[in-house]
């Protein structure tokens, strides 16, 4: 019986790298976007393999609609790829109530929305792999990106807590934590700019038009090796929690190790005094 993905986010970048790779391995591929004419435009293939589906991530009728439609034409969801996900970039005191909710609501709340709709299918099945879409940024956060950052730290968290809940029932969960990748992810359809910039903050405004201009083009990952390893690490009997994919991600997330190693033991003192004698 050939194994079902569901993917969200496949319109562009990695989503839908890893849609056209997995249907060109004869998979079962339900593939959602917010644009079902984008969606099909973009994967160029019509086979009975694959299901490209509108979906509004935000909507959990939306969301159960397309998984039951999935399961109806596949019968089962044997992988689950949370990617559909947008870059949110200003500080703190720059972004607004509505801003920090927007993509709060899509990076957080529509991958709980679609996990919650797929775990039923999952434990019946006792059996399933759940694949969160993160970033090196849900380890280490820098200034500019402490709204996109704190929604892949909640991922990290969500993540970390539900592959201990579904284990069970024969379910994993590994989160994908990519470095700056050779997507489309920095231009202006997957990274909203805060709308109410303080000139004050003049090294946000430098990392700004350093993401707009410099960066896009010259990130060291390769999108079509990510896509591939999302795949490989499905056939792992014992696949990991985490995977950094690209070298800066692995420079990265040493740096945040030994910061928090070095802060932990030089305020040991401090720590331990805070127990009854």
């Amino acid at each position: 019986m050939k194994k079902t993905w569901f993917i969200t986010g496949t319109s562009q970048g990695i989503g839908l790298i890893l849609v056209k790779q997995l249907l060109d391995l004869g998979y079962n591929v339900a593939a959602t976007a917010r644009n079902i004419a984008a969606l099909k435009e973009a994967v160029g293939i019509s086979s009975s393999n694959f299901l490209p589906l509108e979906v509004n991530l935000t909507d959990e009728k939306s969301v159960s609609e397309a998984v039951e439609k999935a399961v109806t034409q596949f019968g089962t969801i044997d992988y689950l790829v949370n990617n559909a996900g947008y870059g949110l970039i200003g500080g703190i005191e720059e972004s607004s109530d509505a801003e920090v909710r927007a993509n709060f609501d899509v990076n957080v709340f529509g991958l709980l929305n679609v996990t919650r709709a797929v775990l039923p299918h999952m434990r019946a099945a006792k059996s399933g792999h759940i694949i969160n879409l993160s970033s090196v940024f849900g380890l280490v956060a820098g200034a500019g990106w402490g709204i996109y950052c704190s929604t892949k730290f909640a991922v990290e968290g969500i993540s970390e807590a539900l592959a201990q809940e579904v284990k069970p029932f024969g379910i994993n969960v590994t989160i994908i934590e990519p470095g700056y990748t050779r997507t489309n992810f920095l231009n202006s359809s997957s990274l909203i700019v805060a709308k109410n910039p303080i000139d004050s903050y003049t090294d946000i405004r430098d990392s700004v038009k350093a993401h707009q201009n410099d960066i896009p083009g010259n990130q060291a990952g390769d999108p079509d090796k990510v896509a591939n390893l999302i795949i490989q690490v499905t056939k792992n009997q014992e696949p990991p929690l985490r995977l950094l994919t690209g070298s800066d991600a692995y420079k990265y997330a040493n740096y945040k190790i030994e910061s928090l190693k070095n802060e932990i033991e030089t305020n040991k003192e401090l720590t331990f005094s805070a127990d009854f004698k």
